[in-house]
């Protein structure tokens, strides 16, 4: 039996992704802060187990592995999920709050897959979810977009270093996904005219966009790509769409 490991996994596109993998036949160590949500997540299936950690401290990612592990002695594939969002432009970025983005979306997961890697054997792979504004510039990326930019990066090191060992690494770039860090956010009319208006589809990021994805680069079907960033957003990074809505609305002078 497969083994992954997903971060953040206690909720969003986590446990989306840990959920998902395990319907797929795989064993799976959920890692997040919230030992009550983690507990949730392993009522999902008997195939999943979890660890409450934060992934920012020293001996994080030496209690990972050591759980996998311990508990199936063998590590396929890491989904690099845990994030933070809500950040500021860079004029209204303090050091502590750099330090903080870049501490759980760059440090984190670099640590841990430096960690992971050794023990991976050939057909294995890394998943690190990055984010539309590692592709393009977005409003108010700030230590966000750096943190995200520093991650497509060091996906694109890994599969060139690993993929002669068989050792994949790919990206997957979500758009605004529907999760609970992502809904309050949406009552802000600005932000969700810049997404809603201008995704040329029908609809906004689901989980299950996200988490499809990462399983199927997991699976056979992906086991030939490598050093990729796939991103999931509707169209709205790669377009110049505009919806009715807003191309018939009364555009005010700058």
């Amino acid at each position: 039996m497969q083994v992954a490991i997903v971060t953040g996994a206690s909720s969003g596109i986590g446990f989306g992704c840990a959920t998902t993998l395990a319907d797929q036949g795989m064993a799976v160590l959920g890692t997040g802060r919230d030992a009550d949500r983690l507990a949730e997540l392993e009522q999902v299936s008997d195939r999943i187990a979890t660890l409450a950690v934060d992934l920012t401290a020293d001996d994080a990612p030496q209690k990972i592995v050591s759980a996998a592990l311990e508990r199936w002695g063998r590590i396929d594939f890491l989904v690099n999920n845990a994030g933070i969002g809500s950040p500021k432009p860079l004029h209204e970025t303090d050091d502590d709050t750099l330090d903080h983005f870049l501490g759980i979306m760059l440090r984190a997961p670099f640590r841990l897959a430096r960690d992971v890697i050794v023990h991976m054997q050939p057909g294995s792979a890394i998943i690190n979810i990055t984010s539309t504004f590692a592709v393009v510039g977005g409003l108010r990326g700030g230590a966000y977009s750096a943190a995200k930019g520093g991650l497509t990066a060091l996906t694109n090191h890994i599969a060139c270093q690993y993929g002669a060992q068989g050792i994949r690494c790919n990206a997957v770039a979500p758009g605004v996904t529907l999760t609970p860090m992502v809904a309050t956010r949406l009552e802000d009319e600005r932000f969700r005219k810049i997404n809603t208006e201008m995704t040329p589809h029908q609809r906004l990021g689901r989980v299950e966009d996200i988490a499809s994805t990462v399983a199927f680069l997991c699976s056979d079907g992906g086991s030939f790509i490598n050093g990729q960033t796939i991103v999931v957003d509707g169209g709205w990074s790669s377009t110049k769409y505009l919806s009715d809505f807003a191309l018939n609305s009364d555009w005010v002078a700058r």
